[in-house]
């Protein structure tokens, strides 16, 4: 691609700029690498190609700009992080071409959280892309921006809250405690209409990430029927496959929308006591329930992400809905493993947890950010710590 660049002189505009060389890595933070990131941020993404001569604006050829190592690589994700204000997440660095030729492309993805600010001791300013031209924001600028931020974040709110509502619709609460966990990505994925396979792929991935944390206890990818996903209005349904009245108590269902946003909905009350045999009310929901959605709602998104091609932050909104008559109480079990109830704080009904996260964290920082929520959706019931997601932070 970038020696057809070359051999059509493509020209650079609002989205596209050349570099001949990279700035050395110690003076990363000095260079105007932030400055060309924000201002792409700020005008809907773009891409950067370092290892590009131009004239006029013009590509003319190609420029060798030597290895790039991956600590080099880390500074620079650094300085879109810690020197642009709001952060830029999710940068794509590609390293093209052989020995003679080689290329760095940054892809700055398209940003809801502008104007992201360029700070220079006392002073800041927001970059903003005009054709070929890095140029600063006036005030007029400054003002719409932030209005189509505050926009944005009202439509993704509501775009939660419509999902929430429709993995809620048909069913009883009054009967049992359902869980709903829904997430969505801030910039939705348009025209993408995955097949059958990809599906299949995406769960595949999503459940091998779940069960390396935990294989043992009642997950929702265990009670649907994830060999055959099934075509909904604009999404892929895993359907409940726990059906019979022995095994209706784990009822659950999971979608795979389009856009690439996600649900998961799980019966979560009245749950069998597994020391005497006899079912807990339904207004009782166990602890290691609640981590088991957590865990396969976060391994569902990391692996979009990776199907996607490309990071995204996610907005997520996770609740627990009971309409009968007793307080819900969500509970854990002593060091004999016994059903206990001492710590439990009645509710008399389940704050919403509403957070945004990233797909495309992995490692210890996807633990970590399974662990946080995981800790904040039982924490609100009186449940102290989680028991299956643990922190890597705690050895």
């Amino acid at each position: 691609m970038l020696n057809e660049v070359v051999a059509r002189a493509v020209e650079e505009d609002d989205n596209l700029d050349f570099k001949r060389a990279l700035p050395e890595q110690k003076t990363l933070a000095q260079s105007d690498l932030a400055k060309d990131i924000a201002a792409f941020a700020n005008s809907g993404g773009g891409v950067l190609v370092f290892g590009m001569a131009e004239d006029s604006r013009r590509a003319t050829g190609r420029v060798d700009v030597g290895e790039v190592s991956e600590s080099y690589e880390r500074t620079l994700r650094s300085v879109a992080v810690s020197h642009i204000h709001p952060p830029v997440f999710g940068l794509e660095l590609s390293e093209v071409g052989g020995d003679g030729e080689r290329a760095l492309v940054v892809v700055v993805p398209a940003s809801l959280d502008g104007p992201h600010l360029i700070y220079r001791n006392d002073y800041f300013g927001a970059p903003i892309r005009n054709h070929a031209d890095t140029v600063w924001m006036r005030e007029r600028q400054l003002e719409q921006m932030y209005r189509a931020r505050f926009e944005a974040r009202d439509r993704a709110a509501q775009t939660i809250d419509d999902l929430y509502g429709e993995a809620a619709d048909g069913r009883s609460p009054s009967d049992r405690a359902w869980l709903f966990a829904v997430a969505a990505p801030r910039v939705p994925r348009a025209g993408m209409r995955p097949d059958q396979a990809a599906i299949k792929s995406v769960v595949d991935a999503a459940m091998a990430t779940a069960r390396s944390v935990d294989d043992n206890w009642v997950h929702p990818f265990k009670s649907v029927d994830y060999l055959n996903p099934r075509r909904g209005m604009r999404r892929w349904v895993l359907r409940n496959a726990k059906t019979s009245e022995r095994s209706q108590w784990c009822e659950a269902w999971v979608s795979i929308l389009d856009t690439g946003a996600v649900t998961i909905a799980m019966a979560v009350g009245g749950y069998p006591n597994f020391s005497n045999g006899n079912p807990v009310p339904g207004s009782e929901v166990y602890s290691k329930t609640i981590e088991c959605c957590v865990l396969d709602l976060l391994s569902l998104i990391h692996a979009m992400g990776d199907h996607l091609g490309a990071p995204a932050e996610y907005d997520l909104r996770l609740g627990i809905e009971w309409a009968g008559s007793d307080s819900l109480l969500i509970t854990t079990v002593d060091q004999s493993n016994f059903r206990f109830t001492d710590n439990s704080i009645p509710l008399a009904r389940y704050t919403p947890l509403r957070t945004s996260i990233r797909s495309d964290f992995a490692g210890d920082d996807l633990q970590r950010q399974m662990y946080e929520i995981a800790l904040d959706a039982v924490n609100q019931g009186g449940v102290q710590y989680p028991r299956l997601i643990s922190s890597p932070d705690v050895e």
